[in-house]
């Protein structure tokens, strides 16, 4: 069980620089900037080749995703905000314009451009998102404090089934209804 609060962890995108990164037709990262390098956590080599949603936060909407690649698969380029997901667990939102790079007429790969959010803006989407996930059934936020012998015993019940972090619930709820 992780007892880290680095979700918790927000790290500011500075106002004066842009994330930058590119994809294949896939979502496959072909190219990323120092900036989107350095607030992600991740070295350029880490994300080169790796799907783009290595960075997506569990507080996203499965529905901004689908919006998102139903409008860069049309031609079209899709503005919106979106939380990521650092390497070491924390996060940074952003505001993200997606769109297709043309060579000869033909669609060859997406371009992202991410700039900073304020912190209004992060309120009111955070809000936005949490509603969203809900309708959806997604993943539910969490947070517990537990007195240290009960810490203990759930950790000691996880080593003994090879488990961590949400799934010790999933098993504990699927041994109590059967």
């Amino acid at each position: 069980m992780d007892k880290t609060f680095d979700m918790f962890w927000e790290t500011e995108v500075p106002e004066n620089e842009l994330i930058i990164s590119r994809t294949d037709l896939k979502g496959i990262i072909t190219y990323v900037n120092e900036t989107f390098a350095k607030i992600s956590g991740y070295k350029p080599e880490e994300l080169i080749g790796k799907p783009h949603n290595i960075i997506r936060h569990p507080d996203m909407p499965k529905s901004v995703f689908k919006d998102l690649w139903s409008t860069i698969q049309q031609g079209k380029t899709w503005k919106g905000y979106v939380k990521n997901l650092r390497k070491d667990r924390g996060y940074y939102w952003v505001y993200a314009e997606i769109s297709g790079v043309y060579k000869n007429g033909k669609l060859v790969e997406y371009k992202s451009m991410r700039a900073p959010v304020s912190r209004e803006k992060k309120k009111e989407m955070q809000n936005l998102y949490d509603e969203m996930r809900e309708k959806e059934g997604g993943p539910v936020r969490v947070v517990m404090y537990l007195d240290k012998e009960t810490y203990d015993r759930l950790q000691s019940l996880c080593e003994k089934l090879g488990l961590e972090g949400e799934k010790v619930l999933k098993k504990l709820l699927e041994e109590t209804n059967p």
